[in-house]
This record gives structure tokens, sequence and C-alpha cells, in this order.
């Protein structure tokens, strides 16, 4: 045929669309990655919760373990009261607070134990040298129709029975537990103890897993089924249950203690899946010409087998993040985990059940934050699965 007939594309231009530049394996992943809406929010929403535990103690005035008694068990959103052009709030317990009407705590008036009456309910709190009269005698009544509020507040005889406004609290964004600790800053120290688990535990658990996975899958016969038998053995007790035993062995919890307990039993999975990858593998023609370069059996592991399965390992290890943030908070939450003061957010969700009812907050933010950080890691791995995958790649 004649050189005339072929035509080159030029490199600019309107037909320079259909010319695709040449993609590395992780540069499509990457870019089949970016196309995954819920992967990218995942990815994002991980980099704050990582700021919020990281960094977010920095710009309170609190530390995890520090206590103020005269504020204990306030919420985070405040109704206050106006008497005088001056604002209270009144919490569940029956404490009255003098706020700013921005929602900024100034004081916690002092109740008057001589002018406490319980029989009747009627308190009487000092502000300066003036008295704050908090009135909840209608509970009493036998029927209380005709009334809508639970108590009144009575300062130079003006009487305040509805909520003069609602604010945000201005010193405890999230509220404080019972012992007058600020809740936010313990919900970003147990980021950092919750994630600090989950990413020891993890890293640990993959190069266990993947050296296991693929000595068991590349040498195959005897040797693989011992070392699968052994897997099996541990498999076949639950792994949150084994790793309570371990917790209970070790004499209590404690921060090294979950990590070691995690890290013993995690890898069970990730080997089985490389030992897949690497019965699938060691099959192709490059491992054969490999061998016949006399190249080690270490070298062929490390160096071909292993960065071709890197794909579902990277994948299985994205799943495997939320699920020991999960198991770490259930350790917690059933008292196996950090030791006290120390917070992570199953044990604010502990400390949290036994006013429940009445501070239900105190378990919401922890539960929303564990709720957060595992669907965001279960997004990254679900896109990450869809990306890494050359059987779903669609262009």
């Amino acid at each position: 045929m004649s050189k005339d007939k072929f035509v080159f594309i030029e490199q600019t231009g309107e037909d320079n669309e259909a010319i695709r530049p040449s993609l590395t394996y992780w540069q499509d992943a990457w870019r089949r990655l970016r196309k995954n809406k819920l992967s990218m929010m995942g990815i994002v929403v991980v980099i704050l919760i990582i700021l919020f535990g990281t960094i977010g103690p920095n710009f309170t005035d609190y530390s995890y373990s520090d206590q103020v008694n005269a504020y204990k068990n306030l919420p985070p959103t405040l109704k206050l009261y106006e008497l005088d052009g001056r604002y209270f709030y009144v919490s569940s317990d029956y404490n009255v607070f003098h706020v700013s009407p921005d929602g900024t705590l100034i004081e916690r008036l002092v109740l008057d134990p001589m002018k406490r009456d319980m029989i009747n309910k009627v308190y009487t709190y000092q502000l300066g040298e003036e008295d704050v009269i908090l009135d909840f005698s209608y509970n009493l009544l036998p029927n209380k129709m005709g009334y809508d509020y639970d108590f009144t507040l009575e300062l130079d005889g003006e009487v305040a029975q509805q909520p003069a406004m609602t604010k945000l609290n201005k010193l405890f964004p999230f509220g404080t537990d019972s012992l007058g600790r600020d809740l936010l800053t313990r919900v970003m120290y147990g980021a950092r103890i919750s994630l600090l688990v989950a990413f020891i535990a993890t890293i640990v658990n993959l190069f266990i897993g993947v050296v296991y996975g693929s000595i068991s899958g590349y040498e195959g016969g005897r040797v693989d089924n011992i070392m699968m038998r052994i897997v099996d053995i541990i498999n076949s007790i639950p792994l949150v249950l084994y790793v309570i035993l371990l917790m209970v062995w070790f004499r209590g919890g404690g921060l090294t203690n979950i990590i070691i307990a995690l890290s013993s039993v995690y890898w069970v999975s990730m080997a089985r899946l490389v030992r897949g990858q690497m019965l699938s593998l060691k099959e192709q023609e490059f491992v054969l010409a490999a061998r016949v370069m006399g190249v080690s059996k270490g070298k062929i592991i490390f160096r071909h087998l292993i960065p071709n399965a890197m794909g579902p390992i990277i994948v299985s290890i994205a799943m495997m993040i939320p699920s020991a943030v999960f198991t770490e908070s259930f350790l917690s939450f059933i008292g196996l985990g950090v030791s006290a003061p120390m917070a992570s957010w199953g044990t604010l969700a502990n400390n949290a059940l036994s006013g429940l009812t009445t501070y239900p907050y105190q378990l919401f933010f922890p539960a929303l934050a564990i709720a957060f950080t595992m669907l965001a890691f279960n997004f990254i791995g679900d896109g990450l699965r869809d990306a890494l995958d050359p059987r779903l790649r669609k262009g």
C-alpha cells in the first residue's frame, strides 16, 4: 500500500480529542476513583476526622480530663429565660446559670441552703445581693391542666414562665458530661485513640497477613495445608470473642493491649485473600520466566507477586479499618478499652448510658463520630474496589 493513503492526525485541533494519553495502572485507577462521588466524599470526611482529632484539641481551652463540676450535664443548646434584662438557664437537675445573650455561660448561681423548700419545691438562688426564685411546685399538682410550663423563675417580682430564646452553648459546643468535662474535647481525643488503634492494627495485620498468605499460596502442597489449618483453627472462634478473651487474659484494658489483641487475629482474612491471589498469579508466565532465570523465591514473592496483588490488598485494608474502629469502640463500651480518664468513642458511649433519657446528647456525638467514620471508610473501600478491579472498568 502507498504511504499516501496514511494521514497523520494533527496534535492540535478538534480531532485531537480522540487522542487519549497513556496512563499507568495507578493513574487510571485514580482517574476512575475521582468519578465516584461517594468515595471522594468519604476521603474528605476521613481527612476532616483526622484533623478533628489531631489539631482540634489545640483550639479548645480544656483537656480530656479537666473537670468543671459547676458546669456538669450541660446540653449543647440553652433555653434562656429573661428577667430584668438578664438571661438565665435552668438545667435538668434544677441548677440555675447566669448566661450572656449570645449563649456564653457566666456563672452558676449559688443555692441558699436556708431558703431551700424541699416540700413545696421552691428554691432560692443568690445572684449577687439579689434572690432568684425557682418555683417548680407545679409538678406536684395532681391535675396540671392549664399549665404549659414546669417551673417559673422570679427576680425582683418579675416572673418568667417560658424561655425567651434558644442559644448554642458557646463555652461547651457539645455540652458536658456528668463530671463537667468538655464533651467536644473528649470526642476529639476519642478520635485520636480510635483511629490510632485502627491504623496500627491494620498496618500490623497487613504485614502479617500478606507475608503469611504469600508464603502459603506460593509454596502450596503440605506447607500450604499446614499453614491454612492454623488459620482455620484461629478462624473457628469468632474474632470479637477471641479479642475479648485476649483482653481478659491481659487483665484489663489499655491502648497497648487493645492493639496487641486486634493485631493477633485480624490478619486471618488478609492471609486468606493473599493466598488466593498467589495461587492464581504463580501460574502466570512472568513467574515461570523468573524461575527460569534463577530468581529466588523471596524476590519472586516480594518483587513480582505481591505488587501484582496490591489492588485487592488495598481494598481489603480500606475495609479492615472501619471494622477495627468498631471493634475498639465495642471493647471500650464493655469496659475492656482504654483506662479512665482517657476517652475513646466507645468509652464515651458507655458513660452516657446512665443518663441516656435525660442527657441523650452525651451518646449522640460519639455515636455520630463512629457512624461517620465507618461510612466514610466503607465508601472509600467500595470506590477502590471499582477502581482497582479491571473487570469493572467502564472507561
